[in-house]
């Protein structure tokens, strides 16, 4: 087991299977030193636990836990094509979309459920320029949408 799924374990999680595409896209594409993913919905076996517009049908605190499930997933697809975790030299980028009521202006607070559990995780590793995007809807009428880009360390 890797350094970095043995702190998931001590954390009480595990990396989930990758979530399987829902159109024409790959779940993480490597191009060099570089992993993207892309966008990963807080599916949980298959399921979007919670759906609807954060600020209406989901709380705030629901989609700051729906988002940490986002990352988990984008860790899961960054496994999917490195074969090891322990690669990630560090979290470059971090970009989440919130599906939001029209009075709603808190998705910093949001992203933060993804941002948090990267650096619980990575420690240093996973500190990372982020932006936090108010959207009107996601696929699957999903609360948040959450995409990584890391940076690997020389094989």
């Amino acid at each position: 087991m890797s350094a970095v799924e043995s702190r998931l374990a001590e954390l009480g999680l595990t990396l989930p299977e990758v979530v399987p595409p829902l159109a024409a896209y790959q779940p993480a594409v490597r191009s060099g030193a570089y992993v993207y993913t892309s966008g990963q919905l807080p599916m949980v076996e298959g399921k979007l636990p919670v759906t609807g517009k954060v600020g209406a049908e989901v709380t705030a605190e629901e989609a700051k836990d729906l988002a940490r499930t986002c990352a988990l997933n984008a860790l899961a697809a960054v496994k999917s094509v490195t074969g090891d975790l322990d690669r990630i030299a560090r979290v470059v980028k971090v970009v989440g979309f919130v599906a939001s009521a029209p009075d709603f202006t808190g998705q910093p607070g949001v992203v933060n459920g993804a941002s948090e559990l990267l650096g619980e995780v990575l420690g240093d590793k996973g500190v990372h320029a982020r932006s936090a995007v108010g959207v009107a809807v996601l696929p699957l009428d999903a609360p948040v949408e959450v995409e990584v880009q890391v940076e690997l360390t020389e094989a």
